[in-house]
């Protein structure tokens, strides 16, 4: 009797590889009948794609500017050296925004991917409830979300610092993690948990071994998701920062305020070349990753 409902339940198991790897064929075959675009919308995608990328390819250019002024007087690396050598409160904000941006990521992502797993994975009476509040923060503006906050730090009497903008930047990011992980799971084929409970699987073991391996790609991309909007965040930021709480956007909002140093641009182009080497590889893992 134990032998065959084993049999029964490998057999259930090869029967679930089996029509993963059909439906996988047939998506790869499928994409051989998708149309071609026509060339109206090859130009129209085109020029979006350049009304997007021209600012940034001219702030690259303008980096290597030997003067100040928007025409061009000669290739120079002067403003890389300068962001190296002569800019200690540029680098001081750079850092807090690194520190924050990973920091709230990280508390965000472990927060929105237990909140995930909990309204897809489990029914409770407020489920429905839980999952609406929680794209309130992304509807409102963000200036009352930034004044909410401020309103409610000073009800606590906490002082405004690094640690008020890492929670802030925790709260916005919850959201954002919560919506990607939970697309992904909803997409995930629940038999395979069905059969692991099956073969005596206990909570933990189908959480670690099969609900966080399928949601991965989704969690990877919701922190870097948290990652970007921490890092670029103005609104908030200003509203909930406080002495030695200065990130990057503020400090050269501060700068913008006195005249644009093309330092700045250095340091742009030195964020985009990261950011395109960090998210490029990511991307392809993910897609391998999410493929598999």
């Amino acid at each position: 009797m134990v032998s065959t409902t084993h049999h029964g339940r490998m057999r259930r198991l090869a029967m679930l590889w089996r029509i993963r790897r059909i439906l996988r064929k047939g998506g790869k075959a499928a994409r051989k009948f998708m149309p071609v675009r026509s060339p109206a919308s090859n130009l129209i995608y085109w020029a979006v794609i350049g009304f997007l990328f021209l600012p940034l390819f001219v702030l690259v250019f303008y980096s290597f500017n030997a003067g100040r002024q928007a025409q061009w007087q000669g290739f120079s690396l002067v403003w890389y050296q300068r962001l190296v050598m002569d800019s200690p409160e540029l680098w001081r904000a750079f850092t807090n925004s690194i520190m924050i941006a990973g920091g709230s990521a990280l508390m965000a992502t472990a927060i929105g991917t237990l909140a995930a797993i909990g309204t897809t994975r489990y029914s409770f009476r407020l489920r429905s409830t839980v999952a609406t509040l929680s794209f309130i923060p992304m509807i409102l503006p963000e200036i009352v979300v930034g004044v909410s906050l401020l309103v409610f730090f000073a009800g606590i009497s906490l002082k405004l610092g690094l640690f008020t903008v890492w929670i802030a930047h925790t709260t916005f990011n919850i959201p954002y993690v919560y919506l990607l992980v939970s697309a992904r799971l909803e997409e995930s084929d629940p038999s395979i948990i069905e059969a692991a409970k099956d073969l005596g699987a206990n909570e933990m073991q189908i959480l670690f071994r099969i609900i966080l391996p399928m949601a991965l790609p989704g969690i990877l991309s919701a922190f870097l998701t948290a990652v970007t909007l921490s890092l670029e965040d103005f609104v908030i930021t200003f509203f909930v920062t406080g002495p030695g709480g200065t990130t990057l956007p503020l400090y050269i909002y501060s700068m913008i305020r006195f005249g644009v140093s093309p330092v700045i641009n250095a340091l742009s182009a030195v964020m985009v070349a990261g950011t395109v080497l960090l998210v490029y590889p990511a991307r392809n893992f993910l897609k391998v990753f999410a493929a598999r």
